[in-house]
């Protein structure tokens, strides 16, 4: 079995309602996706995290490196990749276009040994993952303080278990969000804050020490991703545990991450750190640093899946207890009309619980018309 064909699909959706988050305004969704077909006829999936076009020239220009290889040895394409690109590609786009790859040659490797992903990569640890809601961005019209905590009340209807706020809009509006939140979601139901790292040390460990006493499960990005020291200073101020790691790449970013101490939990995101492949490895190195894993997830259905098979492989972050903590996993219920609509099944939680897909590969099947409806340009 040979790589025959290797293509992108860039796919675009104007939203209904543009949101924003600490840096900048969306009003419209992109997605890139990598479709790589053997000579046996069968088809791979992948997804990109990133700037779509960007990505998908990344995985033109690698494209003819592929044609002809044997799609199995995963481990061999990513390293040869990787070597060849290491003087100019060893974080950001280049990785974002190598993890789309290797994401779809394991979606091969899973559908030519009719397995799933999560089997080939050791078998399943768990067949479900807690989920939790990723949404309450900020609006062009409204008052925050009184849609936040109503959006925040329906995801709990919904049954999920827990919810992320984004702030960074300045400290005392971060606040004033992050208390009425917790008035509208209760003491009993998680509540996670992401700045995307809006602030410096000084103003994130401000803000850190204002919500303490809401019970906050982690402080998300506080400071930009290679400030590491800044990292550390606030990790050392806070009582609440630091997260980060959507914007690190690869082994060999997480390892200073993890030496340096800088953070609580890591979230690689698995279309964007290196794909299926080397996210396993981050994985295993952080349980030897006794770090937390929870993968950052912000994709189509392609990316939920590929999230989906290696939350299925991880290990609990407390593997000696009866009762270990488990990871739990992002769901973005923001506005996206291309998550669900490329796949024939959709991947959605019930009760706050997302299943693990079991069939082979990723477990998904694609919606070709989709990807002719959303296509960019």
């Amino acid at each position: 079995m040979k790589i025959a064909r290797v293509s992108t699909h860039v796919l675009e959706a104007r939203l209904a309602e543009p949101f924003a988050y600490s840096r900048a305004w969306y009003d419209t969704r992109m997605a890139m996706i990598v479709e790589i077909e053997t000579d046996t006829g069968l088809v791979g999936w992948g997804e990109c995290y990133g700037p779509a076009r960007m990505t998908a020239a990344v995985v033109r220009n690698v494209a003819p490196w592929l044609i002809g290889e044997d799609p199995l040895r995963t481990e061999v394409i990513w390293q040869d990749i990787y070597a060849r690109l290491r003087d100019h590609g060893q974080k950001g786009l280049v990785i974002q276009g190598l993890s789309g790859i290797d994401i779809a040659l394991w979606d091969i490797k899973g559908k030519h040994f009719s397995a799933p992903v999560h089997q080939l990569m050791g078998g399943p640890v768990r067949t479900e993952v807690q989920a939790y809601a990723t949404g309450l961005y900020r609006r062009r019209g409204g008052d925050p303080l009184r849609y936040l905590p109503e959006e925040a009340a329906g995801y709990v209807a919904e049954g999920f278990r827990a919810v992320k706020l984004k702030v960074g809009f300045g400290i005392a509006e971060d606040l004033a969000a992050t208390r009425a939140v917790r008035e509208a979601i209760g003491p009993d139901i998680g509540l996670m804050v992401d700045a995307n790292h809006a602030y410096d040390a000084v103003a994130a460990i401000r803000l850190g020490r204002l919500i303490e006493p809401l019970d906050i499960g982690w402080f998300e990005e506080p400071v930009p991703p290679e400030d590491l020291a800044g990292h550390r200073a606030v990790k050392a101020a806070l009582g609440i545990p630091v997260a980060s790691g959507e914007c690190e790449f690869t082994r060999f970013g997480f390892r200073e991450m993890l030496v340096q101490g800088a953070v609580d939990i890591i979230q690689p995101d698995t279309c964007s750190a290196g794909g299926l492949s080397e996210c396993k490895k981050i994985a295993d190195m952080a349980a030897a640093f006794g770090v937390r894993y929870n993968p950052h997830c912000w994709g189509t259905g392609i990316g939920l899946a590929a999230a989906l098979q290696l939350s299925a492989v991880l290990p609990t972050h407390t593997p000696t207890s009866l009762a270990p903590a488990q990871p739990l996993f992002e769901f973005d219920r923001t506005e996206h009309p291309i998550r669900q609509a490329i796949l024939k099944q959709p991947l959605e939680p019930v009760g706050g619980m997302m299943r693990i897909p079991t069939g082979p590969g990723l477990g998904i099947e694609i919606d070709r018309d989709a990807l002719a409806r959303f296509r960019a340009g």
